[in-house]
């Protein structure tokens, strides 16, 4: 399901600064990155598209169908899985019965058929063999998969998942991120995080946001090279470069290799290194 949004702005209060200001983007078929820090605008764009929150101004369809109609809304949410960024569970109900009831209220009425759904999913998220476990007991790690499984239960066009794999450890990312990718196919996923890692092990297009605005559209490949002549690697053992965004700080035998995003040579004894994502990112942003 394409997502075509115009002039997309969204003001909470009357004078405060907005969550969203003026966005224009076109989000295609498949797997579709949304990066940026916190406070930037991801969570208000995904609630406005899930039909949760309306927009100030602006239009947004979702496969031909317009948000600001209510028939438009009711269309969109029959084709809709959302993760929310805290997906709120009863922690005294097991997975399977978690399931089977957010499939009733999704209208998977028959029950063969929704108790057939639900083991498949399980199966899916490979929590088959917890499955009658209350999910008070379940990791994060664990809960984030039935999230997953309970926005995939009416096989939705479009799934949106925001921050999906904060807080988990390295394990159940990896395995998250293979879910996600596995499930697009002819599907539109829209995945916002602002954990650059998973965009770049999932994504091929990305948009980034900051303070509601849209600062770059196009493939990663593409904000890669955003960065191109700006990334510098730099050894010493005095104190930090004052000038530039430090990517990361590795200690050395004698002294700290500094990797820094900067449009000139914060020393100059650095080095020019090639990008990587989070150059382009951090490159972009600072702009």
């Amino acid at each position: 399901m394409r997502i075509e949004i115009d002039g997309l702005s969204k003001r909470y209060q009357r004078h405060a600064p907005p969550a969203l200001d003026g966005l224009d983007l076109s989000v295609p078929t498949g797997m579709f990155g949304l990066l940026g820090a916190n406070g930037a605008g991801k969570t208000t764009l995904m609630r406005i598209l899930a039909g949760i929150v309306r927009p100030t101004t602006g239009r947004v369809t979702v496969g031909g169908h317009d948000l600001a109609t209510a028939a438009g809304r009711t269309a969109v949410q029959r084709e809709l899985g959302y993760l929310p960024q805290d997906l709120g569970v009863y922690p005294d109900l097991t997975a399977r019965q978690f399931l089977d009831y957010v499939a009733l209220l999704k209208g998977l009425d028959d029950r063969t058929a929704r108790r057939r759904r639900v083991g498949e999913l399980l199966e899916v998220v490979a929590l088959t063999e917890h499955a009658d476990r209350r999910l008070r007991g379940f990791s994060g790690g664990m809960r984030q998969r039935v999230g997953i499984a309970q926005a995939l239960l009416a096989d939705p066009q479009l799934l949106i998942v925001d921050e999906p794999t904060a807080g988990l450890d390295p394990e159940e990312r990896i395995r998250f991120r293979t879910l996600l990718s596995q499930f697009a196919g002819r599907r539109t996923v829209l995945l916002s995080t602002h954990i650059v890692d998973d965009i770049a092990q999932t994504c091929r297009e990305v948009a980034v946001l900051a303070k509601g605005r849209l600062i770059f559209r196009g493939t990663t490949a593409e904000l890669i090279r955003r960065a191109e002549g700006r990334v510098w690697s730099l050894v010493t053992d005095g104190p930090p470069p004052a000038e530039g965004t430090i990517v990361s700080a590795l200690p050395q035998e004698h002294g700290v290799r500094y990797r820094i995003v900067a449009p000139q040579a914060p020393a100059p004894e650095a080095a020019r290194v090639e990008p990587g994502l989070e150059d382009g990112y951090l490159a972009v942003t600072a702009r």
